[in-house]
């Protein structure tokens, strides 16, 4: 998936920028000091490039818990809450303390009446009260480490419940303390199985319901260790839970329901921990549309983001996102369980020629790898398999054998081939003895590999021994209900180890200090106007990116003399801090071949502005490039993650393919090739139809020294875009010949 040159600079490459005055700069940390090291070091955007892990030990498994607002009386809400919080704190060892100013006991319990009353420093106060905030602060001289707060009517009602919002962030800021809440709820206090093995899924979640699916994996005998409902995150966010659990040797993946984000910057650093600890995140994100967006907006008082930035960005650090709850719980559990894999290779093994066809085409069309089996493979296994059925792979046995050895010798002849990674069975209904049989050579078989063995049971019915018994009953099997699901969870799988055998994370190689560029860039800048197009040249010009010969002019003669400079033909623009699209005002004049036509040019131009009323600083007289792939490369600023970087196909396709790739800054020169990888367009880079192959190693480049820009400008900076980029022929460079620059 991502190369092992993340977060570098290749040898050629690095001596380009260093021409330019951009020094790429070394780690200065290493992964270990990374993750421990000053939590306030900033790269030159003046973003952290590094964030403690909170220690939420005592949060949840804490000695003492204090109640506040404890109730035993009959028909009150907080009766039934107060009964759980006792029961929980007894399964995990915690002394409980009720208060009430009323009450002399709850529950048997002694009853203190305020906070200051409490008989020792507690480690988690539980606020059931309307309004937190006095609490808050009266809890601030107990020095008390967590508290949760479970009222509503906060940031999720409106601009009123953000301000109360705001008041109570302030005083959890000043008290020392760390809330979860408001607007959360129990979740945190289930009861968990402690009979079961192996790693655990740990989940986060902003909308409690939401968590149910994973949580009742337990029941299929998948350990689930934490649960964190989010709420509103007025201080205890994701991201600090992601942190957390990436540390924790028990926590085999981490699985999310993000409504929306708190601090992109904080999520980044998150997932970055979790992927240099091969811990994998999967999450639904909503808002993928206008409406979940609004409806995320309303339910959690969030910024949602831009859902194309928030998937990039989810992809460069190795979050897997998938759409559905019933995925979130099918990919996280095969996740959390299997062992690494020996090989990318997926065999599909049926007692269905159409079923094997079917999943086939399913399986490849998502991208996953099918590998021929060799012939000598498909000879050992017609020893078992009659020979007019394909065994190339798909593998259709023609019906499992029942009464004797040999289907376990066939999945074990399956397994035993270095080019699969994983077997896949999918049976689409019961068929006893058979399926039984065939179960239970799958559950055998796993049991003696360590190669994965998936099996999609499709009977809607799932009550069958051979599905509740043996394949549930197995730690080493996957079971899925759904092909979907299978291949997304499989898909993910691969993907996930074949993104951390080579992740290295772009914080280490993150630039701290300015460049040469940003002084000369610095100049050019005008607050609150968009640049002319040769004044945004310039900046390109500063950060060392390749600009056509030109000049600007105000005279026809200076033009004539100008053409004459950098050679016919040329091309006549005209330019000035007001223009966007000149092409449609009839503003660019291209192929001019001779001075009469310069002259004509210049006045057809200038008469066009005049009448437009477009100022103008004068006229662009450019060197004519016209062999090569048009492409765009911008900056853009995201409410969420502040400066992004896209690329796509150029000039009019911009508007028409809308093909592009987005990158969150800081990434590496493997993100940047993987974004050309992203465009349907791609091949146009590689040629077509006898074209040459493009200098893609030139717009690589170019990329590159536009993230720079990015992080270094970007509090100056609200757009940029180069379109187009003309990437000429490979070995020849990338050419900007046009550019929009606006100022913040």
């Amino acid at each position: 998936m991502l190369g092992s040159t993340h977060g570098t600079l290749t040898t050629d490459f690095r001596a380009r920028v260093e021409a330019c005055g951009e020094t790429p700069r070394t780690a200065v940390h290493s992964t270990a000091a990374s993750a421990d090291g000053d939590a306030a070091e900033l790269d030159v955007s003046g973003r952290p490039l590094h964030s403690d892990v909170p220690d939420l030990d005592r949060f949840f498994r804490p000695e003492s818990v204090a109640v506040i607002g404890a109730s035993d009386a009959d028909g009150r809400p907080n009766t039934g809450i107060t009964r759980q919080l006792i029961a929980w704190a007894g399964r995990v060892g915690a002394r409980i303390h009720p208060v009430h100013p009323t009450r002399a006991t709850v529950f048997g319990l002694p009853c203190h009446a305020s906070v200051a009353d409490l008989p020792e420093q507690v480690d988690l106060a539980v606020l059931l009260v309307s309004d937190p905030v006095p609490v808050i602060e009266q809890l601030a001289d107990t020095k008390v480490k967590f508290a949760v707060a479970f009222a509503s009517g906060f940031a999720e009602t409106g601009a009123a419940g953000a301000a109360a919002q705001a008041r109570l962030t302030t005083a959890v800021q000043r008290s020392g303390l760390r809330l979860l809440g408001p607007n959360t709820n129990l979740n945190a206090f289930e009861e968990f199985r402690e009979d079961l093995d192996g790693p655990a899924i740990a989940l986060i979640t902003q909308s409690g319901h939401q968590g149910r699916p994973v949580y009742t994996l337990q029941e299929l005998g998948i350990r689930l260790s934490h649960w964190a409902p989010t709420g509103n995150e007025a201080d205890l966010e994701t991201s600090d839970f992601i942190s957390y659990f990436a540390e924790q040797p028990e926590v085999g993946a981490i699985a999310c329901y993000v409504e929306g984000l708190k601090d992109g910057r904080q999520f980044l650093l998150a997932a970055d921990r979790a992927a240099r600890n091969g811990v994998p995140v999967v999450a639904v994100k909503v808002g993928r549309t206008e409406t979940g967006a609004r409806t995320a907006a309303s339910h959690t008082g969030k910024l949602t983001g831009a859902d194309t930035v928030v998937d990039a960005a989810m992809r460069q650090f190795g979050v897997i996102r998938v759409d559905g709850l019933d995925e979130l719980q099918d990919t996280a559990a095969l996740l959390a369980r299997a062992r690494p894999p020996r090989a990318d290779g997926v065999v599909v093994y049926s007692i269905s020629g159409g079923t094997g066809a079917h999943f086939s085409d399913l399986a490849t069309e998502a991208g996953l790898t099918l590998p021929t089996l060799s012939a000598a493979k498909q000879q050992e296994l017609h020893q078992w398999i009659p020979d007019y059925l394909g065994v190339a792979n798909p593998i259709d046995n023609g019906g499992h054998p029942v009464g004797d050895w040999r289907g376990r010798k066939i999945i074990d002849a399956i397994l035993a081939d270095p080019s699969v990674g994983v077997l896949i069975c999918p049976i689409t209904g019961p068929f006893p003895p058979m399926s039984d049989k065939l179960a239970q050579d799958l559950v055998d078989a796993a049991e003696a590999t360590d190669k994965l063995v998936c099996v999609i049971w499709g009977s809607p019915v799932g009550t069958e021994e051979a599905y509740r018994t043996t394949l549930l009953g197995s730690s080493r099997v996957a079971t899925f209900r759904t092909f979907g699901n299978c291949i997304t969870a499989v898909r993910a799988y691969l993907g996930h180890h074949r993104f951390t055998a080579s992740y290295r994370s772009p914080f280490d190689d993150a630039p701290r200090t300015p460049s040469p560029s940003f002084r000369k860039a610095q100049a050019l800048m005008r607050p609150g106007q968009q640049l002319s197009e040769h004044a945004a040249k310039q900046l390109l010009r500063a950060y060392g990116i390749r600009v056509p010969r030109e000049q600007l002019v105000t005279s026809a003669a200076a033009a004539v003399r100008a053409a004459g400079l950098v050679g016919y033909p040329v091309v006549m623009k005209a330019s000035g801090p007001q223009l966007g699209h000149k092409t449609e005002l009839g503003l660019v004049k291209i192929g001019l071949t001779s001075a009469s036509q310069i002259r004509d040019a210049y006045r057809e131009l200038t008469d066009i502005a005049r009448y437009e009323n477009i100022p103008l600083d004068g006229v662009l007289v450019c060197q004519m490039v016209e062999r090569g792939v048009e492409m765009v490369v911008g900056v853009t600023q995201d409410d969420l993650f502040g400066p992004t970087v896209t690329v796509g196909l150029g000039g009019v396709l911009v508007e028409v393919l809308h093909d592009a790739a987005v990158r969150v800054p800081p990434f590496g020169e493997d993100q940047a090739r993987h974004m050309l990888t992203e465009l349907r367009g791609h091949p146009l880079l590689e040629g077509v139809r006898g074209a040459p192959p493009a200098d893609v190693d030139a717009l690589v480049e170019v990329i590159l020294r536009v993230q720079r820009m990015a992080l270094e400008l970007g509090d100056v900076l609200s757009e940029l875009d180069i379109n187009p980029l003309m990437v000429l022929p490979r070995g020849q460079g990338a050419v900007a010949l046009d550019a929009l620059a606006i100022c913040r």
